[in-house]
């Protein structure tokens, strides 16, 4: 077996567990720490020194064994957690990210920092004082020339016996060989599909079993002292083990822990509820302190085998000074359903295994152009169709109801395809946020300001290619917020707010678009300080600009009202990237900030890979999409219901509220529209809270649609956030929603072009795209 295959599924798994050790340790509250985060950071640690063992990836195993001794300490109680070591433990994460994907690229991973950081480890845990930064930095070989190897042994090694089952084919020489790498084997023997041999060596059990597991299922290995090994049946007692509320994740961890305790005769799964059958020569106590570890005590039972009486022990009683009479001493009987017994063979541990791979949920990584890929076919799927329903449509349903019927569980079967499809590549934003919390906390303390991270709309799911082309921005503007925008503590406290600022990162689908934002209650932007900086490098400004106008300065190339640089942001070159990056994705940036309140950044970003549902409607000859969560209501009015205000912009009367009024055909140029309010349909859209009335000839009806990028053909056009091919081949533009609505806050000019943009332009480029 070439372990080398393994390679990818390891590197995946190690990533995931140290961005959950991450989380889990920014979230760690030091002056109550909580056991269960302590032991999940630890799990975590010693997965993946076991698994950097077995692939012989030294230095990875060798850093992550010194942060899982520091941890142990630090969960057994004799290590007191302060905000400092925390870092050292975010660091020395920072350290095995650069390793795992050194070793993912085939290279060496720097001996240097994890020579630095796993000193630092070291020190810690022999009670040295947390050093600073500095002299982190600066560590050297003054400990002797030492080296930090993980498998730090003792001087003499002990003998075990290692026992597999359920093994198949090939199996069993690779298993000898990777003990063979932990020490001395002996004694090895083979029968039925069961390996079993001595093992001389200083590495844990725990070691042995996580290497092993990545070949293995954990039911199948039993670690036991070789002179236990020996013991005859008659030195142990057997005992009735029960626990309930346990799962496929938690069984294979408590099977294991009881047969580090003894010998399993039998056992029965039933439902959330295992019962084992244990001959073992160890104390009552000692064997709930084990499974302690994994569960809850209340939901454990432990008793004579032969008899009815229950002598679990209280969760208190599994301590190093609680006697075998208190141990013994009958207690309440738990509502678990005895064991029955059923006895097994080596052989059937196979089927064990083969019943743990079905009972547990499966997952298959697959390339994200695959995923691409059929989504565009069921895009094309779409479209074939609603160009079959639109030759339908035209056929008499009297003559052939059976063609009706087939099409309608067509379009509903297409429906449901391409909403599984689009639901692989979707995943919740906190995939992003989540990615925060570390970089508030660093920059906070090195800015020494006080910062609370919130965030909303979590679950909101969005396309995860569309998140990774968005983070890049979404640091930079958290940046800005955090350096210039969030006062330091004096200065708030002085203008009488909280002492810690507040940062807000949300997500929500609004209108068919997606909108992102970057809220802080900070200082906010200086109206003057923008415009004396723009007069200064000569821009074309005036006094009497709106707000929304000014805040749109910033974006300008080298644009920057900073007083000094700093390495944090600043200098002046990353607002225009910022709004560049968000243009080339089809959205737009937009500022609202108030001075000594605050900023909020909204980035909104349209569909631009998706199947939606949209609202067919019709500008003389041209045909419009209108995303269907945008639309509120349509109906007629008469062309008295309309008002002209200022700047010739009109509103309309709607039960008593004004809205402004924008005219489809208008703001696109297209010839020989309805004009008369009368003759057309008024929809009433939202957007942005704002509500407004769109002017169109006719409402043609609502349909799926598979929406087509355009930013790679043309230039961004106001009022367009996509196109679609229609039923009968035709191109549609798929309308903006968002830039609609900000048409209304200003008066519209015509558009000035002497060829109107039409979906008959784009009909070529959206067909081949």
């Amino acid at each position: 077996m070439d372990v080398t295959d393994f390679y990818d599924t390891f590197f995946e798994e190690a990533s995931e567990l140290l961005e959950d050790m991450e989380r889990l340790l920014i979230e760690l509250d030091t002056a109550a720490p909580d056991r269960e985060a302590l032991d999940a950071i630890f799990r975590a640690a010693h997965s993946i020194k076991g698994g950097a063992g077995t692939f012989g990836f030294e230095a990875l195993q060798n850093t992550t064994h010194r942060m899982e001794n520091l941890l142990d300490l630090a969960r057994n109680g004799e290590l007191v957690l302060d905000r400092a070591t925390v870092d050292i433990l975010l660091e020395a994460g920072d350290v095995l990210k650069g390793q795992v994907e050194s070793y993912r690229e085939g290279e060496s991973p720097d001996a240097e920092a994890a020579d630095r950081i796993c000193r630092v480890l070291q020190q810690i845990a022999e009670g040295d004082k947390v050093p600073g930064p500095a002299a982190r930095a600066s560590a050297t070989d003054e400990a002797g020339g030492q080296t930090s190897h993980a498998a730090a042994v003792g001087t003499g090694a002990r003998r075990v016996t290692v026992r597999i089952s359920g093994l198949e084919d090939g199996e069993a020489e690779a298993l000898a060989g990777e003990l063979a790498l932990f020490g001395e084997v002996s004694n090895r023997s083979e029968e039925s599909g069961t390996l079993r041999l001595d093992l001389a060596t200083e590495a844990d059990d725990d070691d042995i079993v996580a290497v092993l597991c990545f070949i293995i299922d954990v039911d199948q290995i039993a670690i036991e002292p070789v002179a236990a090994a020996g013991k005859s049946a008659a030195g142990a007692q057997r005992l009735r083990v029960t626990v309930s509320g346990v799962d496929d994740t938690t069984r294979p961890a408590v099977l294991a822990d009881l047969e580090l305790m003894g010998e399993i005769s039998a056992r029965q799964i039933d439902g959330d509820t295992l019962a084992v059958e244990l001959a073992s020569d160890q104390p009552i106590e000692d064997i709930a302190a084990v499974l302690g570890f994994q569960i809850d005590l209340d939901r454990v039972t432990i008793e004579p085998a032969d008899a009815k009486t229950a002598t679990a022990p209280e969760a208190k009683s599994a301590t190093a000074d609680t006697t075998p009479a208190a141990a013994s001493a009958p207690a309440e009987p738990q509502s678990v359903p005895p064991a029955k017994a059923a006895s097994e063979s080596s052989g059937g541990a196979g089927e064990r295994r083969r019943e743990a791979a079905h009972s547990e949920s499966t997952s298959v990584r697959v390339p994200t152009d695959k995923i691409d890929h059929i989504i565009n076919l069921v895009g094309e799927l779409v479209i074939t169709q609603s160009m079959l329903d639109r030759a339908v449509g035209e056929i008499d349903h009297e003559h052939d109801e059976a063609l009706s019927e087939g099409m309608s569980q067509l379009a509903r079967n297409a429906r449901d395809l391409q909403e599984a499809v689009m639901s692989v590549r979707m995943v919740p934003m906190d995939f992003a946020f989540n990615r925060f919390p570390r970089l508030v906390r660093d920059l906070s303390s090195k800015l020494g300001k006080e910062i609370n991270l919130e965030t909303r709309g979590g679950a909101t799911e969005l396309d995860k290619g569309l998140i990774e082309r968005i983070m890049d921005p979404m640091t930079h503007l958290v940046r800005n917020s955090l350096d210039h925008g969030i006062e330091d503590v004096a200065t708030r406290t002085a203008a009488g707010k909280p002492a810690a600022g507040q940062l807000t990162l949300s997500a929500r689908h609004e209108g068919g678009n997606i909108v992102i934002e970057i809220s802080d209650d900070g200082a906010g932007l200086s109206r003057e300080r923008i415009l004396a900086k723009a007069k200064s490098s000569g821009l074309a400004v005036s006094d009497d600009m709106p707000d929304e106008d000014v805040w749109q300065l910033i974006f300008a190339p080298g644009f920057s009202t900073a007083a000094q640089v700093s390495d944090i942001s600043g200098r002046g070159v990353g607002m225009d990237v910022v709004k560049r990056n968000i243009a080339q994705l089809g959205g737009h940036v937009d500022l609202r900030s108030k001075q000594g309140a605050g900023t909020t950044v909204r980035v909104i970003l349209p569909l631009t890979l998706a199947i939606m549902d949209g609202m067919a409607v019709r500008a003389g000859q041209e045909i419009f999409i209108l995303p269907l969560g945008a639309i509120l209501e349509s109906m007629r009015v008469e062309q008295s219901a309309a008002r002209t205000v200022t700047a010739g912009s009109q509103v309309i009367e709607v039960r008593g509220e004004y809205l402004p009024l924008v005219e489809l055909h208008r703001v696109f140029d297209v010839a020989d529209a309805e004009t008369d309010l009368a003759r057309g349909i008024v929809v009433v859209v939202t957007s942005e809270s704002r509500r407004f009335a769109l002017f169109v000839d006719e409402l043609i009806g609502q349909q799926q649609v598979v929406v087509k990028n355009l930013e790679t053909h043309f230039r961004k056009v106001a009022g367009v956030s996509a196109a679609t091919i229609l039923g009968d081949g035709s191109v549609a533009l798929i309308l903006d929603a968002t830039a609609l609505a900000r048409m209304t806050a200003a008066p519209r000019k015509p558009r000035k072009t002497t060829a109107p943009l039409t979906p008959s332009e784009t009909e070529e480029s959206v067909a081949n795209d």
